[in-house]
């Protein structure tokens, strides 16, 4: 079994999609792996959400679309997952066991000290508290 053999990539935005299909599908593809990608639609627990269910799952549709178009190029088979939550790495991590996930590979978003600090910093929980390989991949933009 290989590092890259299914894997789940969170992706948030568009740009975001891009970035870490950049980033990974080349070794997935030359581990002759899959992808499931996993958007996550924050619920605010009790707080009024910014847009609706169904403009946050047109987003999600149009960040898999970039996924998937990326996938098809390299002949790498992906599955999209929407999933609603209030804590994104605890999402994340359910998908990884529901489809039994070899690793979570992702691109670490931008984001000031302070931001990460006052929001939450998803990225250091899905390092430190998972339960499968997390392979953080550099983003090609920043080389």
């Amino acid at each position: 079994m290989s590092l890259f053999d299914r894997v789940v990539l969170p992706v948030a935005s568009e740009k975001d999609a891009k970035a870490t299909c950049d980033a990974a599908l080349e070794r997935i593809e030359s581990a002759g792996g899959q992808v499931v990608a996993v958007h996550v639609i924050e619920k605010g627990g009790g707080v009024v959400d910014k847009a609706s269910v169904e403009q946050r799952e047109e987003r999600a549709d149009d960040i898999f679309e970039i996924v998937r178009n990326r996938c098809d190029a390299l002949g790498v088979p992906v599955e999209t997952e929407i999933v609603y939550g209030t804590d994104i790495a605890e999402s994340i991590f359910d998908v990884a066991d529901e489809v039994d996930a070899t690793a979570i590979a992702f691109t670490p978003r931008g984001g000031s000290r302070w931001v990460k600090l006052l929001t939450g910093d998803v990225m250091l929980s899905l390092i430190t508290e998972t339960n499968r390989p997390v392979v953080v991949l550099p983003d090609a933009e920043e080389d």
